[in-house]
């Protein structure tokens, strides 16, 4: 069995087109002459780089300004690809990586050339993926824990609020009298 690889716009200028991968190294960026040219402003001319090693694509950044995510990992070097991996280039562009099992006696696999397919038009409702394709949906960015720090500033007020009614409670009388004369009858 031999397998082909595609990528499948799921979010994009052009969502459900389909991007077959074939050759030893295949450039993913808005340069038309890129292997998967995708015509968008978040990504770059040459955004990233897929290499065809031991039956397998490795993907690597090339210093894109948007950057390139696996699963909602930024690259920070080369990651092996599986069936089912979401690559996001940027925060708008998400692309599917399906690895698609053919039979060799069925079919015959052209020489490697990349060449981007685009599919169906997308109706109402996108098809859903196939078990092998599914995956969980990006997680959002972790935004940091505050509770620390409004915890902090709570007993702050709190500690500043209690020195606050001691003094008040403590305080000579000379104090309310020069301060609130209206309320303690002192003249």
């Amino acid at each position: 069995m031999a397998a082909q690889f595609q990528f499948v716009m799921r979010s994009g200028p052009t969502p459900g087109a389909t991007f077959s991968l074939e050759g030893d190294q295949v450039i993913i960026g808005r340069d038309s002459t890129s292997g998967v040219a995708i015509n968008d402003a978040e990504v770059s001319r040459k955004h990233a780089r897929l290499m065809f090693q031991g039956g397998k694509y490795v993907i690597e950044d090339l210093g894109s300004t948007n950057g390139t995510f696996v699963n909602g990992q930024r690259l920070a070097g080369p990651v092996v690809l599986k069936g089912g991996d979401v690559v996001s280039l940027g925060e708008q562009i998400v692309l599917m990586y399906d690895a698609l099992s053919v039979d060799a006696g069925e079919t015959m696999v052209s020489a490697r050339k990349s060449t981007p397919r685009p599919a169906a038009p997308v109706t109402a409702a996108a098809p859903a993926p196939s078990p092998a394709s599914a995956v969980a949906p990006m997680a959002p960015a972790k935004k940091p824990n505050m509770t620390p720090v409004l915890i902090g500033v709570g007993v702050l007020v709190l500690v500043c609020v209690c020195i606050g009614a001691a003094y008040a409670w403590f305080a000579p009388a000379s104090f309310w009298c020069s301060s609130f004369p209206f309320l303690t009858g002192c003249h």
